[in-house]
């Protein structure tokens, strides 16, 4: 079934959750997180992912989240919807919700309690791609999930299934397995690149079609995409790794939620950097060496308030 088909490329942030000082979802201030995406003039915005802190959300806060963020970008972006689930029941069900929700895709990890084999996890992605009609992207990401999805596997799921047509590839070394993706797919997967954009500009370089970051430097992204797409090439390096050390500093593990949302609140688009209990709160060593980053740069998310 392809019946809902959009083309995804460019920059598509993961939208953090924010949450109030007392950890209930902020309204007001993912409202404004949408319109900074859209003022960076982003290719499309992702919700649902790890860096939504997807992990920690209820059901009804899910749909709260969906409804604001379909509200507020009112069909100007492509919107992609996490919806993995430890098992295929439950991504199925959410896959279901998603697409009625407003997602014109979905971005799917397998699945990560028990691990699957390779039966079971074609089994999984398989279920999904028959229950829904829009694109799928399969969510390679072996570092948050304990769970790497073999290139062979995704070949043979984009040849029997349609709709399962990209993948983001966060398993490093992330360069190499695109390029395999690539051969191998025979073009039938698109790739997206993530891990924060660790290494954005070698993916674009081996043909990956955007990136999937985290939120707090969306204008960054964009400026690079445009760059290279452009022919540009020395100008999207260049850019790219004046700000490695910033988004390098976004992957520390427990803390790059609250590094994000740090970022976020000190430009004013959040209203606290508060993050659920399994990420952890950064001390002010980690809040400094943050910023120290930032010396010198001028990133849209420090001079959104107005």
């Amino acid at each position: 079934m392809t019946t809902n088909q959009v083309t995804l490329k460019g920059v598509y942030p993961i939208l953090a959750t924010p949450f109030t000082e007392t950890g209930e979802v902020d309204e007001q201030s993912l409202r404004e997180l949408v319109r900074f995406q859209l003022a960076a003039k982003v290719d499309g915005i992702a919700l649902f992912g790890n860096a939504s802190e997807m992990y920690t959300l209820l059901e009804r806060e899910r749909e709260l989240i969906a409804g604001i963020v379909v509200d507020e970008a009112k069909g100007r972006v492509p919107l992609v919807f996490g919806s993995g689930h430890t098992g295929l029941e439950g991504a199925v069900q959410l896959s279901k919700w998603a697409q009625k929700a407003g997602a014109d895709a979905l971005m799917v990890l397998p699945p990560y309690m028990v691990k699957p084999d390779g039966k079971r996890m074609i089994e999984y992605f398989g279920a999904i791609a028959k229950a829904v009609d829009v694109p799928i992207m399969l969510q390679d990401a072996p570092i948050a999930s304990g769970v790497s999805i073999p290139v062979p596997a995704m070949s043979k799921l984009a040849k029997e299934y349609e709709n399962i047509a990209y993948v983001k590839v966060e398993a490093p070394p992330t360069t190499v397995k695109i390029t395999e993706v690539i051969e191998q797919s025979e073009g039938r997967l698109a790739v997206f690149g993530g891990l924060n954009g660790m290494y954005y500009y070698e993916e674009l370089c081996r043909g990956a079609v955007g990136t999937m970051p985290a939120c707090e430097f969306p204008d960054v992204c964009v400026q690079i995409y445009q760059s290279f797409v452009s022919g540009e090439k020395d100008a999207a390096r260049a850019l790219f790794y004046r700000y490695l050390p910033f988004i390098r500093i976004g992957t520390i593990a427990g803390f790059a939620m609250a590094v994000h949302k740090e970022v976020l609140k000190a430009g004013g688009v959040i209203r606290s950097a508060y993050v659920r209990n399994p990420n952890a709160p950064i001390d002010d060593i980690l809040r400094k060496e943050a910023f120290e980053t930032l010396k010198g740069l001028d990133p849209l998310v420090l001079n959104w308030k107005r």
